[in-house]
């Protein structure tokens, strides 16, 4: 029999095949690679440049202005779409691969999907080397693209147009699998992307990738009940699962049933409104009083979706009840048995519903909901006095500009920020309305991240507020993509606060004994350090110059009617504040949990010695969960 054939380059069938690649959940499907990222040079504009064009518009390209930054947009979009649909990313050989690297990393430690394309050098090596090659004298096939191994998924390098079939069937695999997805990596050979091939027509056939909800294996859940039903303390705490499941019902359900409080992680943040009598806020080195409090005395913690980064369990030292024990409710068997958990491996809603099924009748103990809202409240009275200026005419702090922002937004808003000192503000203030409304990129913390994944946020869901916050020393890192959201007229608000220098690493240089030494944006001493006069920069002039409109706030007062603007504009705008320094949180002290940042062993300045002892003092309390 003769099978049918169509003769197109490996990249034109790469580009055929992907945009006939779908997702299913839940009976709801969409594309699974909705549009294409990319910077072009000579190893992709012959290749996958000329087949985005030649494609008619199936596969959709948008421009951007870094490569980092164009995954970040990639990964923004993928977060606000449940992980059900993602970008694509593509680059040219050396520098413009070797600059994907970074949000590989972010895509990969988030668990977000992102299929990176980048050009390689020459499968045939007509010319050896050719521009940008990486020379390797003990490997003649290493090229830069192999830096994306360890940061991806799945890694493959098509050196063959025939190659092609299996490589891209496995790459589609792993990026709609909710266990492994991640970045994947196809690295593309500039003469093989232009190779001509007669590719089966089956090829290009719609594919539906189903994206599985396993349930729990009725053991596995009847011992983690048994243990729920034994614990006078529980705890539950929310990871970025939750949200990438579409689980908060299921998990507003489990606490109106049982009582069970809820804490969350930064990407778990929002799976409860912030108004609902479970919801006790951040936990963690950045969390609140009253969930720290809990967290320290719980004799059993209910993970659902998260990783226990480092910051969740104050490194492990947060845990701290003798007899405490882990339930993990995790699609990924690799995080459900962390801490020497009972594991209850299946998808966060479906878990959850045969958690609150199970426990029918079964409540915390009433003294013990009532100890959880008299915290909730007295921290909630404490947010609202960092949020309120006691002067309208002042300098805002950080955190009454947070204050604002959140007198302005509704739950429709969307709220992006990754590094600095805000992510600590946000995750103990910010008061969650919705499930997608509270957007931080806290696996890698990576700095850039705001402005690009607000502009894949807008594109996942055109017309919604999104707002991009963001401090100088995270907006110097990367404010290209502002020209990409002037050009595409994406309607993004970024919030830019002028502090001098970075602030959250300064801080964290004074806890270290490191007394702040190279975290100011100043010029030098006479001393020789960075404690002169601030740097006479204009940032706002800047971002209108990449196209923004801009806002300046002089004020408190001016600056909620800054935001008020900016929200109801329909153009790009960013709004320009300069806050004052003081202590962000009055009232509460500058952590509720500790954070392991080694200090120097040995050290002559008083500063660092008090910190080392300070650090040994903490350290002490670490601990294996065993």
């Amino acid at each position: 029999m003769t099978t049918a054939t169509r003769r197109l380059t490996v990249a034109q069938a790469l580009v055929e095949f992907l945009a006939r690649q779908y997702t299913e959940r839940d009976g709801r499907r969409q594309r699974l690679i909705a549009a294409c990222w990319g910077i072009f040079g000579h190893g992709n504009v012959a290749g996958v440049g000329q087949a985005l064009l030649e494609s008619g518009g199936a596969m959709p390209y948008l421009q951007g202005r870094n490569e980092q930054a164009m995954v970040h947009a990639a990964v923004g979009y993928a977060r606000h779409r449940d992980r059900l649909s993602a970008h694509a990313v593509t680059t040219s050989i050396g520098p413009g691969a070797t600059n994907l690297v970074t949000g590989a990393a972010l895509a990969t430690i988030n668990r977000i999907p992102v299929l990176l394309l980048p050009g390689d050098t020459f499968a045939t090596r007509p010319a050896d080397p050719v521009l940008q090659q990486l020379e390797h004298p003990g490997a003649g096939d290493v090229s830069v693209n192999d830096c994306l191994r360890p940061v991806s998924r799945w890694f493959d390098r098509i050196t063959r147009p025939e190659a092609l079939v299996p490589a891209a069937l496995q790459a589609v695999r792993v990026l709609a699998d909710p266990v492994e997805t991640g970045a994947v990596t196809l690295a593309l050979p500039q003469d093989v992307q232009a190779e001509v091939y007669d590719w089966p027509e089956e090829f290009f056939a719609e594919r539906v990738w189903r994206v599985r909800r396993p349930a729990p294996d009725p053991a596995e859940l009847a011992a983690a009940v048994q243990a729920v039903r034994a614990a006078r303390r529980p705890l539950l705490i929310a990871g970025g699962g939750v949200h990438h499941s579409e689980a908060e019902e299921a998990l507003r359900a489990l606490a109106d049933a049982t009582g069970i409080p809820v804490a969350s992680t930064q990407a778990g943040k929002g799976s409860l409104h912030h108004a609902h009598p479970a919801d006790v806020g951040g936990v963690g080195h950045t969390g609140t009083a009253v969930a720290d409090d809990l967290a320290r005395t719980a004799d059993l913690v209910i993970g659902v979706g998260t990783r226990y980064s480092d910051f969740t369990t104050a490194s492990h030292t947060l845990f701290a009840a003798p007899d405490v024990r882990f339930v993990n409710l995790n699609i990924a068997p690799f995080d459900a048995h962390k801490l020497s958990a009972l594991p209850l491996v299946a998808d966060a809603r479906t878990g959850l519903e045969a958690l609150t099924e199970a426990l029918a009748g079964h409540r915390v103990p009433e003294a013990y909901e009532k100890e959880y809202t008299v915290g909730k409240q007295a921290w909630e009275r404490l947010v609202t006095r960092a949020f309120t200026p006691q002067d309208a005419a002042a300098r805002p702090t950080q955190a009454q500009v947070l204050g604002a922002l959140d007198a302005v937004v509704d739950d429709t808003d969307v709220v992006v920020n990754a590094a600095g000192s805000l992510p600590g503000d946000l995750h103990k203030l910010w008061r969650a309305r919705s499930r997608r409304q509270y957007h931080l990129e806290y696996g890698y913390s990576c700095m850039g991240y705001e402005i690009p994944a607000a502009i894949g946020v807008a594109l996942a869901e055109p017309g919604r507020p999104v707002w991009a916050l963001v401090g100088d020393g995270t907006y110097l890192m990367m404010p290209t993509e502002l020209v990409t959201a002037v050009q595409e007229g994406i309607p993004i608000k970024v919030v830019l606060i002028q502090n001098h220098g970075y602030a959250s690493i300064g801080g964290l240089s004074e806890a270290v004994g490191g007394e702040r030494f190279g975290t100011a944006y100043r010029f030098r001493a006479a001393d020789g350090t960075y404690t002169g006069d601030p740097l006479p920069v204009d940032l706002a002039a800047n971002a209108a110059s990449l196209g923004m409109h801009v806002l300046r706030a002089r004020t408190a007062g001016e600056l909620r009617d800054a935001l008020s603007e900016a929200r109801a504009s329909a153009r790009p705008t960013c709004v320009y504040v300069e806050t004052e320094t003081a202590d962000t949180v009055p009232g509460a002290p500058p952590a509720q949990a500790w954070w392991d940042v080694p200090v120097a062993g040995t050290a002559t300045r008083p500063a660092a010695r008090r910190a080392r002892e300070e650090y040994e003092r903490h350290a002490a309390a670490r601990r294996r969960y065993l």
